[in-house]
Parts: C-alpha cells; structure tokens; sequence
C-alpha cells in the first residue's frame, strides 16, 4: 500500500508520514508512506492519498490529479505524535472507498 501524505511544502507532512508508517507498521501492515505536495499527486502512483486540513479548498483539484482515494486529515493531525489516529483515517477511507482497478485512475 502506497500512501502520500499531502501539504503545502512538504515539510509539514513529513512528520505526519513518518508517524503513520511506523503506526502502520506496530498494525502488522506493511505501507509505504511519503509526503508530497500538491503538484506531486500526479507522478506519486498512490493508493491513497492523505491531505494537510490547510489544503480542505483544494479537494476537488486534488481528488482530480488523484489516482485512488483522498481523504482530508483532521485539524489537529500534526498532534497525532504516534500516528494512530492518521490511520484509523487512512483506514477507514481505504474500507469506505470502492475497489479500483490498478492501472487505472
């Protein structure tokens, strides 16, 4: 599983990937994480792609470069200093979204 973890620079996100892979990982589940922006969404070839609250405006453009599903994190997601919270989000955007054929966007 490919997630993207999506900010305006980048650097924000980093954190919120890192905690999410190691999150992922005490799960048993075996994700690559990596943080982005918004103009990396097209070239990332993500599963799902997680999105800085800042970046709520942008959705639809996002969701459009997107190749699976996205998901908006919760306002106080930078707090989230052991990432369990980042994905019960991932987690459940992933069971709520339909399955899609890889290739495909």
């Amino acid at each position: 599983m490919r997630i993207l973890v999506v900010c305006g620079a980048g650097a924000s996100s980093t954190f919120v990937a890192q905690r999410l892979r190691r999150a992922a990982s005490a799960a048993g589940l075996d994700w690559d994480t990596a943080a982005g922006t918004e103009q990396t969404i097209p070239t990332a070839f993500a599963d799902l792609v997680l999105v800085g609250p800042h970046l709520a405006d942008r959705l639809d453009a996002i969701r459009a470069a997107a190749r699976g599903p996205v998901a908006v994190l919760p306002d106080d997601v930078f707090s989230d200093r052991d990432g369990t919270r980042t994905l019960d989000v991932a987690l459940k955007t992933l069971s709520d979204s339909p399955p899609t054929a890889k290739g495909t966007s």
